[in-house]
């Protein structure tokens, strides 16, 4: 009785270990099924020789987009972490911003950007360099245990968060105006769900703006916060979600993603392909939440999936936007190649 309770977490503990080590492979695997499913289709022969009339001069502003897209999302998180306290130095929150972009592509990585960033961001000093690099090596080297981690490194991942809700938000905000402008194509309901998408993500901002303005709920959230260690946050929160700021904030958050669906805009007319904006507005923040779950290496194969679908309702041809799509993936890759010098740097 007693050995079948012992041996029991053990191999639920080895079925977690396995699975950890396997799923990189399988993320993988999937990312190559998604990419063959989506090309399959295409009669290659037939597509070349109907002679696609390419503008490699859109590339280059889909590379401009998506670069300025990254410099601003930098520029934001940059904002909040010098909010909390952290070294003043913009250009090089924007830097490590990059470098997580870069991990968040496919780099062999023990752990995310995301956290990438909010580790590294922790022994940034004034001047611009990293302090403590063999504890830094170390802390990059084992997984993230919040649980136990320095006040400091809380209040890092505490901000990084703030950064991707935000980001979030945008994402929902600009997918429900997306679905209000073109979801009767989508479906008949399409452009309700765009309303009730909109009026969800007003309410909740109206909600979080009214908790930092009444001083009881904010004592409130501030003694939360000093339960957490993280008593020196409130300053990027109110920063990121307070009346009026959250209203500026909702606008970058929009715009950043503008700058993504531009990228794609621009892939999209390389081919001479004209695509409706709003068609767009829907497949890419619609992709953008199914890249939430961790099934393709940063969302190749899924993507071109998702988008040939989405737009031929709108009669796009499903063989050129996969094309675009996969133009898309890989200027998303040059764009964050900068990211590469901060990576070495630290080496």
């Amino acid at each position: 009785m007693s050995s079948h309770h012992e041996t029991t977490p053990k191999t639920s503990s080895g079925w977690k270990s396995i699975l950890k080590r396997a799923w990189p492979t399988v993320r993988i695997v999937l990312s190559i099924a998604l990419l063959w499913k989506a090309t399959s289709g295409i009669d290659w022969h037939t597509l070349f020789d109907s002679h696609i009339q390419m503008q490699p001069i859109w590339f280059l502003a889909a590379l401009a987009s998506m670069m300025t897209a990254f410099i601003c999302g930098g520029y934001r998180w940059g904002l909040f972490m010098q909010a909390v306290g952290f070294p003043r130095r913009i250009h090089s929150y924007i830097g490590l911003y990059f470098a997580g972009g870069l991990i968040n592509q496919g780099l062999p990585s023990t752990l995310g950007g995301d956290s990438y960033r909010a580790i590294t961001a922790t022994h940034l000093t004034s001047s611009g360099n990293l302090s403590d690099t063999k504890e830094l090596d170390e802390e990059l080297h084992h997984s993230v245990d919040l649980g136990h981690a320095t006040p400091k490194l809380r209040l890092s991942f505490a901000m990084t968060l703030v950064d991707r809700l935000l980001g979030l938000a945008g994402n929902n905000l600009l997918g429900g105006i997306g679905l209000i402008l073109g979801g009767a194509t989508l479906a008949t309901w399409g452009q309700d769900l765009g309303y009730a998408v909109m009026g969800i993500m007003i309410l909740a901002g109206l909600i979080i703006a009214t908790i930092l303005a009444w001083t009881p709920s904010r004592e409130l959230l501030q003694k939360l916060l000093d339960r957490l260690q993280m008593n020196q946050a409130m300053p990027g929160i109110k920063l990121a979600f307070s009346w009026p700021t959250n209203i500026a904030q909702a606008f970058l958050a929009i715009g950043i993603h503008c700058l993504t669906i531009l990228t794609l805009l621009f892939c999209l007319k390389a081919y001479g392909v004209n695509a409706p904006i709003e068609g767009l507005m829907i497949g890419l923040p619609a992709l953008s939440l199914l890249l939430m779950l961790p099934i393709s290496i940063s969302g190749w194969g899924l993507r071109e999936a998702t988008l040939s679908s989405v737009l031929a309702l709108w009669g796009v041809n499903p063989s050129l936007t996969v094309l675009a799509s996969i133009s898309y993936g890989a200027i998303t890759v040059l764009s964050v190649l900068p990211g590469a010098y901060f990576l070495l740097k630290r080496k």
